[in-house]
């Protein structure tokens, strides 16, 4: 080969004349830009053939110079170049149709004498700049010595090739290009441009599945290196690793903080970070976070409101893929399809009972979290849809709230705001975007992610319009990235993982990305995830530790005013102080049983008669005294017959209600004793108490035990001692004196105050006043020893109250008699009492069958059934009522520690509220101080 080329050189030497004519005519060529070989018809060249050996020569020249520079440069020697050499030498052009092409002598002359006349113009015009001339002549050289290396590099390599490989002959260079068609031809083009485009769409491909494969090995060894970071800062303190602490992951630490501040009333509040995702309804929203959560975890519905309360999602890594509810111990498997619908009803289950009052959303958190392998970390809030039209099922301002709720969550200065755009639809019918906007006008930590861009491109006639959207020029806002994602296809029990791989497909061969109007890094839910977790993490490192220091200066704030109000109290909460009241009232409970027997007894005698005294007076008393008109056997006859009935019937149930009002009245003694006790359990105890009571049932045999027991006391007439004699004359004067009271103040409210009330209190009467006492004074004249009047009697008065200008009605007249009449009848009894006082030994004498004192054995024998029955109510308080008390006002006591809002209503008060935002504000304070240390060390 190299003999070859020598030779051809040595040719090229002995004909100078054609070298001048090849430099005139590239020198041609960069004046007039065509080629000078097209200037005439390829027959009227005519040259002669010792002159084409030397033009053929220096072409063939050129062309192995270039090839084995190339070779030279792409293999090491050896074989290989060998191979490449034999591959080159096929592919040789035909060169006989240079013959055709090239000038004779004479043109070769008038070209040139032409060409250097206008070179000679030309320069005299334009003057090229010397910087440009020196800097070309530079690149020049630098160009001309490294082909020269590459040459000698080639030549050398031939050289060894041939000294290696003697037995093959050496190679012949072959012109094989004679069967290609003309360069002319279009089919060629066309052809080249379609495998062009073929191998740009397979390096697409490449680059999306390569992309792809590196964010799933990125995410792998990021928790990796977290795990030997952590496991290799406890060796270096001398520790193993802990199983219990490594659990309790950096995410579940932050989402504990935001538990703590789920119903913080203060502003500071909310200003942790947070991803907030809004977005019109039915916009993909609920689909963008399950794909981040890899698990269809949300209910679908077929055109009807699915969101209708804020659910923040936890997600984190973990070796399992479980979701878990906040206050439920349950874990739901996600890799089987039964835990999945369970979870889905679930969190229906849930959105439903938090919306109430005919309200169509709920301001109520629902808080769950997700782990497993590569889920990204961060806390979602998934926000209800914004709506523009309301329809007949939904409450009247349920646009209003949705909106009210979702600028709440935005106003958060940390909140990243995940705005979620549905792509299938015009942009003009967004109703969220103004809203972020005017929440976000910079734009600082808004997210933009457009859904359905399938259907997009698949109905936009104008492509470039998803372009402008992602390029922020089509909505009017601002934000940090902008995102195309597919999260479907509009099927219900497609999986999260068929969905990413339509995902992927679809991006791999869309115009948007062929065409390059999306860059690779703004499509797919893989790269969403990882863009919006690092803008969370990024803000939570940026604004944490300013948070742990305005709780801190909360924490000094109250703890000062808590020193300086309540100087000499403990600082207890809400449920401690619930604590302390419940204990209170459980000993007191227990103290039921140590009450005396004879301080049972004395109450329950007060509580029984105190109910049966009315029944007594207005249903067996008074009848019986009023019918017997003085007639002794018939007075007892009646009162033994309305006594039996009064037994049977209403006696046990009403001595149960005594009992019942016995047993609060020693209770409430008890409770009072306590001098000790706090005035701020009261509301506590007193509402414990009156449930537990309301509740309280007495045993359904205790009342025919007590019936009988009342019964047969009843049944006895004799009095068998003084004291029982003299119990029962005090009884009944006791009983007639109260009677009488109420009596004489009922006729004092009638006919207004005396002559002495008026002139020493200044009291006066009104007109009706002033007739009652015409009446009665009209009355008093007929006399009051009548329980009744006859019509007579009744039109006489009426008549002579008319004659004295006083118009009155017979009713009216009569209803004036009766309370005249009673105070006349119990005046008459108490001085039959106080006379039967001294009778008991003329009682004894007639062995019970005096009829003198008749009332007074009355009184002994309602005396005798209430003191059997308070006897019979203090053994089964004792024995069985106080027990079943008891149990019931712990379940009482256990209800209300579960409720909330009741032990609110009972304990309140500044002391309360200070001592409950306190015990808050240092738990946030703790948590985040945990929080902010577990953060210091992963950095």
């Amino acid at each position: 080969m190299s003999r070859i080329l020598n030779h051809r050189m040595r040719l090229s030497l002995r004909k100078p004349s054609w070298s001048c004519v090849d430099k005139r005519a590239v020198a041609f060529s960069v004046w007039t830009g065509r080629s000078v070989l097209l200037h005439k018809p390829l027959d009227s060249y005519q040259i002669p053939r010792r002159k084409y050996g030397m033009l053929i020569a220096r072409a063939v020249r050129g062309v192995l110079k270039i090839r084995y520079l190339l070779l030279g440069g792409a293999v090491g020697g050896g074989m290989t170049l060998n191979k490449k050499y034999a591959e080159w030498k096929d592919g040789l052009p035909e060169m006989g149709w240079l013959n055709d092409l090239l000038p004779d002598n004479e043109q070769w002359e008038k070209f040139t004498t032409t060409l250097l006349d206008a070179k000679g113009k030309i320069g005299d015009q334009l003057q090229i700049d010397p910087r440009l001339r020196e800097a070309g002549a530079a690149r020049a050289a630098e160009l001309r010595d490294w082909l020269s290396q590459r040459y000698e590099d080639a030549v050398a390599a031939a050289a060894v090739n041939n000294a290696t490989s003697s037995i093959e002959p050496a190679p012949k260079i072959v012109n094989n290009l004679q069967s290609r068609p003309a360069p002319m031809s279009a089919k060629p083009n066309t052809d080249e441009k379609e495998a062009y485009e073929r191998r740009v769409h397979a390096l697409q491909e490449e680059v999306l599945s390569l992309q792809a494969r590196y964010q799933r090995e990125l995410q792998r060894l990021e928790q990796e290196n977290r795990e030997l970071r952590q496991q290799n800062m406890l060796l270096r303190q001398g520790r193993q690793p802990s199983t219990k602490k490594m659990r309790r992951s950096l995410i579940d630490m932050y989402s504990a903080v935001l538990d703590e501040l789920a119903d913080w009333d203060s502003g500071e509040a909310g200003r942790l970070p947070r991803v907030v995702v809004v977005g019109d309804q039915s916009a993909g929203k609920t689909s963008v976070l399950e794909m981040l959560a890899q698990a269809r975890i949300f209910p679908r519905g077929a055109g009807e409101m699915c969101t209708r309360a804020p659910v923040k999602v936890t997600l984190s890594e973990g070796p399992y893929h479980v979701a878990q509810f906040n206050d439920s111990s349950r874990e739901f498997d996600l890799n089987k399809e039964s835990d999945l619908a369970d979870l889905r009803k679930e969190v229906e289950l849930r959105m439903r009972n938090s919306v109430r009052g005919g309200r169509t959303v709920s301001t109520q958190q629902i808080a769950m979290s997700v782990k497993g392998p590569g889920i990204p970390r961060m806390v979602l809030v998934d926000l209800p849809g914004v709506i523009s039209t309301q329809t007949v099922d939904m409450a009247a301002d349920t646009r209003e709230a949705i909106k009210e709720m979702t600028k709440q969550y935005m106003d958060n200065p940390n909140a990243i705001i995940l705005c979620i755009q549905d792509g299938s639809v015009d942009a003009e019918r967004s109703n969220v975007t103004d809203l972020v906007s005017s929440c976000d006008p910079s734009g600082k930590r808004t997210i933009f992610v457009l859904t359905k861009v399938d259907l997009a491109e698949e109905n936009l006639a104008n492509p470039n319009r998803i372009r402008r959207i992602l390029e922020g020029k089509l909505f009017p806002m601002k934000a940090l990235g902008y995102y195309a994602v597919v999260t479907g296809r509009s099927r219900k029990d497609d999986s999260i993982q068929s969905i990413r791989e339509y995902e992927e497909r679809f991006f791999r061969s869309s115009k948007l990305f062929k065409d390059g109007m999306v860059a690779a890094g703004q499509v797919t839910t893989r790269n969403l995830a990882l863009g919006v977790a690092e803008c969370f993490w990024r803000m939570v490192r940026d604004s944490v530790e300013q948070q742990a220091d305005a709780f801190k200066a909360m924490r000094f704030n109250l703890e000062s005013e808590w020193k300086n109000t309540f100087p000499r109290q403990r600082e207890l909460d809400r449920d401690e102080l619930f604590e302390r009241a419940r204990a209170e009232l459980l000993d007191k409970s227990a103290e039921l049983s140590g009450v005396p027997a004879a301080a049972w007894e004395a109450r329950l005698q007060n509580a029984l008669w105190a109910a049966a005294a009315q029944r007594i007076f207005a249903g067996i008393y008074l009848p019986a005294a009023a019918n017997a008109s003085d007639d002794v056997d018939k007075f007892n006859t009646s009162v033994d017959i309305k006594l039996r009935e009064w037994a049977e019937n209403e006696l046990a149930t009403l001595s149960i209600q005594a009992g019942r009002q016995a047993l609060r009245e020693e209770f409430s003694e008890l409770m009072s004793k306590s001098s000790d006790s706090d005035a701020i359990y009261d509301p506590v105890k007193k509402a414990a108490v009156d449930e537990a009571l309301a509740r309280h049932q007495w045993e359904e045999r205790a009342q025919d035990v007590l019936r009988v027991l009342q019964v047969n006391a009843l049944q006895d007439r004799c009095v068998a001692s003084r004291a029982e004699w003299d119990s029962a004359v005090s009884l009944m004067e006791d009983a007639l004196k109260e009677r009488l009271k109420l009596t004489e103040d009922e006729l004092k409210s009638l006919t207004g105050p005396g002559f002495r009330d008026r002139w020493l209190y200044w009291q006066s009467s009104n007109e009706e006043q002033n007739r009652r006492a015409e009446v009665k004074s009209e009355l008093e004249r007929l006399g009051s020893n009548r329980p009744s009047l006859t019509y007579d009697e009744v039109v006489a008065v009426r008549d002579n109250l008319r004659r004295r200008g006083v118009e009155v009605d017979n009713e009216y007249i009569r209803q004036t008699w009766k309370p005249i009449y009673l105070k006349h009848f119990l005046n008459r009894a108490l001085s039959r009492a106080r006379d039967c006082r001294k009778s008991f030994y003329l009682y004894t004498q007639q062995n019970g069958t005096g009829k003198e004192c008749c009332e007074v054995v009355m009184f002994w024998r309602v005396q005798s059934a209430l003191r059997t029955t308070a006897n019979a109510l203090r053994q089964q308080i004792g024995n069985r009522e106080a027990g079943r008390l008891d149990r019931e006002l712990r379940e009482v006591l256990d209800e209300m520690s579960s409720d909330p809002e009741l032990k609110k209503k009972l304990l309140s008060g500044r002391r309360v509220e200070l001592a409950e935002e306190l015990k808050r504000v240092r738990q946030v304070q703790e948590k985040l101080e945990e929080f902010i240390e577990a953060l210091n060390k992963e950095k």
